[in-house]
């Protein structure tokens, strides 16, 4: 499975709680695609929300968040780490 790293825009405000109801929400229904949510970071004051999973494409990654209410506005996979 490939990783990736996703980033949602517009989300300006979003607290500590918001976030971890976001990935909660994103682990719900994460099997359904066979996506492994993995870790989620915000920026409150820029709005920026950033999501590392692994999946078996960017399209599984993008359902999930469609499902969950918050589209991801990129899905980069990440082919190397170290």
């Amino acid at each position: 499975m490939t990783m990736f790293m996703d980033v949602h825009h517009g989300m300006a405000g979003i607290t500590a709680d918001q976030l971890k109801a976001a990935h909660e929400a994103d682990l719900a229904a994460q099997g359904e695609e066979g996506v492994e949510f993995r870790q989620a970071w915000a920026d409150p004051d820029s709005g920026t929300v950033y999501c590392l999973s692994s999946a078996p494409s960017r399209e599984a990654v993008q359902r999930v968040h469609e499902r969950t209410g918050h589209p991801a506005d990129e899905v980069h996979p990440v082919p190397l780490q170290v």
